[in-house]
């Protein structure tokens, strides 16, 4: 029994385009390889390495001045199960609706992009050769240690029946340490994580020092009523909430006025300023150590993205600059409808503008408050304002006089990232972080710590 050899990215892509034969086709073929390290009670448990490949055709029908697409994926290695995908891709966009975004398909250029044709690229074990020292150190201290590393290296060919040739390599890993003193029932506990691209700027020392200072927080309890608090937000808090505004940021939403991005009366709120600090958030696939695909690509339209821009440059894009809502995401359609310039979503997100400082400097500047670790279990509750709820997790901590002076229990929350951005009253230094609610789908973070005058603790919470 023969067995067929998996073709190339760019073959697949290649051959799904030979075998179209409706008006407009996209192909888009995405090689993942992994890699993960997992750890309980100071002892590794866990480690491996895998590759998988996902393809998805998308067929496009066009009768008169309607298009209808289908689309259709697979996990297949199988060159023969081709003709298949693409002859169901087909059958289902003839069985389509219309489509509301329909455009033109983007025009390829002559040329595809440099390394059109080369094999993937893959991770292996030895990613985290630069870590593991510092975690064995680790393993032999006094508190036990949980957690996992994970490294994903995604290399991606989108190809197109009008000429359009991409490829981009996406290198992406984190890094999370839980630590446990007193148990796992009733103990302290404490987080510390961390993203990358290839695991090399580490310092895993300075994170397992820092892992230790926060349970030695924890020596003094504090219980604490709910309340509204003057509350330190660590970067990777500043992070979560600022995804959760991203992902809201789409200007259809805001211009038929079912999103907190809708202004009273019609229209969006694009040129108001939140607050008084004049920060700035953007997105950019060039962005130093948070690079991302600079064009789209997208199997599935939605309000912020659609299938016929496949192929598009992405740039930077300021959603607010200096303190004003500056951007919304729009793709080509809905920019044409709206009479503005099609937005593209982006895959990291950065704020800067902050008048400077760590966490710890901003600590010294508080005379009674909270500083929390992270957020997580962050659900919307209204999005016709953007108010979240969610919870405190692994520590939350008293401040008194300038200094770190004991835990307190974990609370509820409900706050909007927009209320934040016109309460605050401070921002530290930009530094790369890890969104730890959103680390699953979105790694590619820089944020400050802020200060919030009033950050609103709905209820005490149970959770340890």
């Amino acid at each position: 029994m023969s067995v067929s050899t998996p073709l190339g990215g760019h073959d697949l892509v290649e051959r799904a385009l030979s075998y179209a034969t409706v008006s407009d086709t996209v192909v888009i073929v995405a090689d993942i390889s992994e890699a993960s390290l997992r750890w309980a009670g100071n002892s590794m448990t866990t480690n491996g390495v895998g590759d998988s490949r996902s393809w998805t055709v998308v067929s496009i029908v066009r009768d008169g001045t309607a298009a209808r697409v289908g689309t259709v994926s697979s996990t297949s290695m199988d060159p023969d199960d081709v003709a298949g995908v693409v002859a169901a891709a087909e059958d289902a966009a003839r069985a389509a609706q219309p489509a509301t975004d329909a455009m033109p398909l983007v025009e390829g250029a002559p040329t595809p992009d440099s390394g059109w044709g080369d094999v993937p690229l893959r991770t292996g074990i030895d990613v985290f050769d630069s870590v593991v020292p510092g975690l064995a150190r680790g393993f032999d201290g006094a508190d036990a240690l949980y957690g996992f590393a994970h490294h994903t290296v995604r290399t991606v060919w989108l190809g197109t029946s009008t000429g359009v040739r991409r490829r981009v390599v996406e290198p992406v890993g984190s890094l999370e340490i839980n630590g446990k003193r007193g148990g796992l029932s009733g103990g302290a506990s404490a987080w510390v994580g961390t993203g990358t691209r290839d695991f090399r700027d580490i310092d895993l020392d300075a994170s397992l020092a820092e892992l230790t200072r926060r349970l030695d927080w924890s020596a003094r309890t504090v219980d604490l009523p709910a309340g509204r608090y003057e509350t330190i937000l660590p970067p990777s808090a500043v992070a979560d909430l600022m995804i959760d505004l991203l992902w809201s940021m789409d200007g259809r939403g805001a211009q038929e006025g079912r999103t907190a991005l809708s202004a009273p009366g019609g229209g969006t709120r694009v040129g108001e300023v939140l607050g008084h600090l004049g920060l700035t958030l953007y997105s950019d696939p060039s962005e130093n150590g948070l690079e991302y695909a600079p064009f789209v690509v997208t199997g599935s339209s939605s309000d912020a993205v659609s299938v016929f821009d496949n192929g598009m440059d992405a740039g930077r894009t300021d959603w607010i600059r200096d303190g004003a809502i500056t951007s919304l995401a729009y793709p080509r359609s809905a920019a044409a409808e709206f009479g503005v310039t099609p937005t593209v979503p982006g895959d990291n997100l950065v704020m800067v503008g902050g008048a400077g400082g760590s966490v710890d400097d901003l600590v010294a500047r508080t005379e009674r408050g909270l500083l929390l670790t992270t957020l997580w279990y962050i659900r919307e509750v209204d999005p016709t304002t953007m108010l979240l709820t969610g919870l405190t997790r692994d520590g939350v901590y008293l401040v008194e006089d300038g200094r770190v002076t004991a835990a307190v229990n974990n609370f509820r929350f409900n706050e909007s990232p927009l209320d934040i951005l016109r309460r605050a009253t401070e921002a530290g230094t930009t530094v790369p972080t890890l969104p730890r609610e959103w680390s699953d789908w979105f790694t590619r973070a820089a944020m400050p710590p802020m200060r919030i005058p009033d950050f609103h603790m709905s209820s005490v919470s149970a959770a340890q």
